[in-house]
């Protein structure tokens, strides 16, 4: 198998990695913090469950990805790249959103996932804007 879009595969490693610590660092660092009298049971196991569903949907995307990068025809993935991209941006929108709305000195907390997602996004705009014959893998002249 040949990889037709590298930035494609890129994407789809650093997703898995990142579902990898997304679930690390929510069970090790965030979630624990939940186990406080003040917060339902209810409340702690909707966050706990929404917290997994990120990291799930980043391993589900990074197996696309990876999958995706060895294709041969870009049409047929392009639009399940741009609709990724799409989560991504909205996922992005929501937690400066919700933190300025919630805490707007939070937002300086927020800047790593927030360089993560742009730089994600902008290997999975790279990797749609490959030229067809860079994905066949011949030269570019």
């Amino acid at each position: 198998m040949k990889v037709r879009n590298i930035y494609y595969l890129i994407a789809g490693v650093l997703a898995m990695l990142f579902s990898v610590t997304h679930a690390w660092n929510g069970q090790s660092a965030v979630l624990p913090t939940l186990d406080i009298e003040a917060i339902s049971v209810g409340t702690r196991t909707v966050f706990t469950y929404v917290w997994h569903i990120i990291s799930g949907e980043n391993l589900v995307f990074g197996i696309a990805f990876i999958l995706m990068s060895f294709q041969t025809e870009r049409s047929k993935i392009q639009f399940a790249a741009w609709l990724i991209a799409a989560i991504l941006i909205v996922r992005l929108m929501v937690i400066i959103g919700v933190t300025s709305l919630l805490d707007v000195s939070g937002l300086t907390g927020t800047l790593m996932d927030s360089i993560v997602i742009i730089i994600y996004v902008a290997l999975i705009i790279l990797g749609t804007r490959m030229k067809k014959k860079q994905y066949d893998g011949q030269q570019q002249q």
